[in-house]
This record gives C-alpha cells, structure tokens and sequence, in this order.
C-alpha cells in the first residue's frame, strides 16, 4: 500500500505561551531564524512609494505567524541614500524617508511585545560624504586633524595627479577621489562613502557610543557591514599583478579580513555583555575560507557571522555536503553556531540562481527556467532549515520570489550600475518591493506604486494569494519554522550524521530527525526513516521505500 505526502501541511499558530517562551530563552541566537527586512521595500504606510518603519511595524504580525525570532532591518539612519541607506550621514537619526525615531521606538516595543527581537544594521566601514565629519575634513583642509578621521593622501605623479595606490572600488572604477586641494581620500564602495580610519582613536569612541545609544533604545543585537573592512593594511600597499577586486570576493586582499579587526570587536563585546537580555552581533564577513571565518566568533567577539561559501554554493550534493563538513568543523572549536543564508539585498535571489546554470555566480541578469529554480529554492531552503545552527530568510523568499531581471535602465538605482566596471550592478533586482495582495497599484505595498515597478503577475505570488494554500512556497515555510521549532533536534547542535544515499542525495540524521535531500534531476528511492514530517515536493512511500521526486527535500521523524 502506497501513501502520498503533499508539499506543505497546516503550520502550528504560536501562541501567547511561545511568543513569553522566545522572548526569555536563552542562547536563543544559537538556532534562531532571523528575517531580514529591506526596509524600503517592504511596506509603505504614507502612499510615497517608499517602505518605511511604520511599514514594517504594520506588518509585525505576519511575521511572528511566520514563524521567526527575530527581525534584522537593514539600514534606516539619515543618508542621503547614494548607496540605499548605506551611505549615512547620522548614526543616531532616522532618515524623514523611513519615519522618525519615535517610529523605530514603536516597532521595536511592538515587535517585543509579539515576542520577536529586533537587529539593526551598522554601517562602521564608511560614513557619507554628507557626515559631518568628512564635511569638516573637506574644509578644514590637509594636514588637519579631522582628515586622520578619514584616509587623505597626496597623490602619486609628477603633480598628484594619480590616486595613492591601485586599488579599485568595489563598485568599480579607482577606490579614491580627488578633493578640489589636490589630496585623494579612499572609498572602497562609491565615492559618496569614505572609509573610516579606524586608527584613529575618535573613529572607536564614536561607535562605542553609537551602540550604546541603540542599546538603550531596545536593540537586541547589530549586523555590521563590511565587518571585514574596517582595518587595512598597514602602508596601504598595492595590489600589483593581483586580480582587482570583485564584489563580495573571497581573495586576500590588504584592505579586507585584517587581523587588526578583531580587537575592535573584542571591545564592542565588553559593551554588549554590560546590557541584559542576550544581545548579539552578526558580521558581514566575506572571506577567504570558512576557517578565517570562524575568527570573528571567537568567544570573546561577535556572535554570528554569515556563511557566504554555503551561499554561493551549487545545487549540488558534493559541494554542499563540503561547505556543510568545513562550516561546522570551523565553528566547533570557538563554539559558535554556524550561519546559513541563501539570499540577501546583495545577491540574486536562490530562486533564480538555481534557475541558471552553475558558474554564473551570485549576481544573475537571466530568468533562467523558473519552474526549475523554484523547485530548487524550496527544497534548498528546507535543507539550510534542517542543519545545525542559526538562518536567516531574506525578505520575498518565503514567497518564492524570483529576481526581476528586466528592470529598464532607466529606474535602476544600483550605484554599481552608474560605475561600468567592476559589479554588474544588478542588486536592484532582488530590491524590488514584494506583494502582499493580489490587485492594487503596488500589489498591497502602499497606496502610491513602489520606487521600483513591480512585474507583471506579481499578485499571484502575494501573501494573500499562498496563504492557506496548500504546497504554496509560503505555507512550506510557515510549515517548516513550527517543525523547527517544535523538534528539539533541529537547529540546536554543532553536528550531523551523514547516511548512506544514492549519487546526488544529502542525508543526514539529526537525534530522531532525518533530512534527505535529492539534487539530481531524477526521481530516486530512499529508505523511509519514520513518519514524514514536511517536503518540498510530493513523496510516496511504499514498502519501506520512499520515492523522492528531483530537486525535492523531506524531512522525516522516529518519534
């Protein structure tokens, strides 16, 4: 006698009890699942176009029913937004376009009360143009001590006339600018953001009182961008015959993944452990390998730090099972959990990705085969949900959005894309505003339209149009965060136990949970580990075998 199992079943309603239960647990960082807001295009509240902060409060209920534990909102502050909020002119002011900071104070009371912690980004590399610090390293002029807050240099040349060195921007063209005085300052990113220099005592106080004036508004943790960059190296050294910088490369490079960095975080973790509650940092860290990760979340530094190798990993069992070995066999020994994410506002969607040949790397300007990448996508998610440690769900995935590849150039914001070389500048995207309902201007974003046009067919990948329908993308993961969080073998834990599988299959067993996942394009027979739990796919079992459709992932019990 055979048995079918659907793709999703009904999730579990958290109620009063669980919401208490999250909001006093402790190491809850350790296996949390952390949703990632983009606060510009996740709901608009005034009709102008443009997310915001009352927004996001708005919409606080949907994602505890979703079933996360905390919200990381990526930046808010005061810019005058040449890099999307990235840019920031003033660490401790919301920006008029996302509200005021009597709005961020009600969504982070408001998401407390619904048992959900709230993440915000911190921007520590650079500041803007427009800070008024490098406004007053501009006019005081060279040899001041406001330009030590910056990196200024004379230039190379018989008159100056070359920047100080070769190193290039991340979004393309020379890592430096030359002021109207003749001097150069550094910008690993677009010139409206210059770096820090963080040997200069000033740069230190001023963040150390940064996180305390966030902390005291309720925070319960930071993400730090650029993690990896503060520090250069010492001389600022040319790359000579070195391949020139790439957006969010791995190589070694002098003015990223310094050892100088960690003692700044060392302090950092001092101010955080005089706060209660459990605060965390999370760092944006790439680097070379999973092992340089690992540095960052050392006991006495940061908490968390994203697994890019996991993320730019194929769909592939032999490639994923290495990143998944070298991952936990990394963090084991600084006792950190692992990090796993698939998707972010830097990179393209896993939902498009994985519907484009392995190579292409994470920034794709082709649809590809979407039925393929979204078969993929929900079965690489319920993987990243079944392994040890902690995940983070970038906003629109739970609704398996894909990336709108056809953007017309003209409503494109990327600064990437206005520089030419270096980053192809599509991160707009994986940016666009996602849909809460199935008609409207903007789809239920906001009465307005949305800073960036939507596509055509949108509505039939709302919120409203998946929710109580049974396999949609958004019930699989409203299914999977009340299995994880009612299965004390998931997340929890700094290892797996691989089983045997046929060629192109990852299985594991984790206590009496089993995860089999099937990367091949072919339907494969499995063992039957118990009673099934969740799939991405439609599962039939027969005679103590099961057979697992391609690109599908099942997870199974023996309790």
């Amino acid at each position: 006698m055979s048995q079918q199992h659907s793709a999703a079943q009904a999730p579990t309603p958290r109620t009063a009890s669980a919401v208490a239960t999250v909001g006093r647990r402790r190491d809850w960082w350790r296996d949390a699942v952390i949703y990632q807001v983009y606060p510009r295009s996740f709901a608009d509240s005034n009709g102008d176009g443009m997310g915001d902060l009352e927004g996001v409060r708005t919409r606080l209920p949907y994602l505890r029913d979703l079933g996360v534990d905390a919200v990381w909102l990526s930046p808010f502050y005061a810019s005058p937004q040449a890099d999307a909020g990235y840019d920031v002119a003033d660490y401790r002011a919301v920006d008029p376009m996302f509200g005021t900071l009597l709005d961020a104070d009600a969504l982070i009371r408001d998401a407390h009360a619904l048992g959900l912690r709230i993440i915000v980004d911190l921007v520590p590399n650079h500041s803007s143009d427009q800070h008024e610090w490098f406004k007053r390293a501009l006019a005081e002029g060279p040899g001041s001590p406001s330009r030590d807050r910056y990196h200024f240099r004379p230039g190379k040349g018989e008159n100056g006339e070359l920047p100080p060195n070769d190193w290039e921007s991340v979004f393309g063209g020379p890592a430096w600018t030359r002021v109207a005085d003749g001097e150069w300052y550094l910008h690993l990113f677009a010139p409206e953001q210059p770096d820090f220099n963080w040997e200069h005592p000033a740069v230190g106080d001023e963040f150390r009182s940064i996180l305390r004036f966030w902390l005291d508004m309720g925070v319960d943790g930071f993400r730090i961008d650029v993690a990896h960059g503060l520090v250069k190296a010492e001389g600022l050294p040319d790359l000579g015959g070195h391949d020139q910088l790439k957006l969010l490369g791995n190589d070694v490079m002098p003015f990223f993944d310094q050892d100088g960095v960690h003692e700044i975080y060392r302090q950092w973790r001092h101010i955080l452990d005089e706060y209660s509650g459990e605060r965390i940092f999370v760092a944006e860290a790439w680097t070379p390998t999973v092992e340089r990760t690992a540095h960052y979340v050392r006991p006495d530094e940061l908490h968390q730090a994203f697994n890019f190798q996991y993320l730019s990993t194929h769909w592939d069992a032999g490639e994923l099972r290495g990143v998944i070995d070298r991952t936990l066999e990394a963090m084991r020994p600084v006792g950190a959990p692992s990090t796993w994410v698939l998707s972010n506002h830097d990179v393209t969607r896993h939902t498009t990705r994985f519907a484009n040949p392995p190579g292409l790397g994470t920034q794709i300007r082709l649809p590809g085969d979407r039925a393929l990448g979204l078969r993929r996508a929900r079965a690489a998610s319920l993987l990243m949900l079944a392994l040890p440690g902690s995940a983070y769900v970038y906003q629109g995935e739970e609704l398996g959005l894909p990336d709108v590849t056809d953007l017309p150039d003209e409503v494109r914001q990327d600064p990437a894309y206005f520089r030419g070389a270096g980053q192809d500048g599509f991160r707009d995207g994986c940016r666009v505003p996602i849909p809460w309902t199935r008609t409207g201007s903007s789809y239920g974003f906001g009465d307005g339209g949305s800073w960036l046009p939507q596509p055509e067919g949108w509505g039939e990948l709302s919120v409203e149009a998946q929710t109580g329908v049974p396999g949609s993308t958004l019930e699989l993961y409203r299914a999977a965060l009340a299995v994880r969080r009612d299965q004390p073998d998931l997340g929890a834990g700094d290892a797996v136990e691989w089983l045997r599988a046929p060629e192109g299959v990852l299985a594991f067993r984790r206590g009496d949970f089993v995860c089999v996942a099937n990367t091949t394009g072919e339907s494969v027979t499995v063992p039957v580990h118990g009673r099934v739990l969740l799939a991405s796919g439609e599962v039939t079992e027969a005679d103590g075998e099961a057979k697992v459709p391609a690109d599908t992932t099942v997870w199974w019990t023996r309790a």
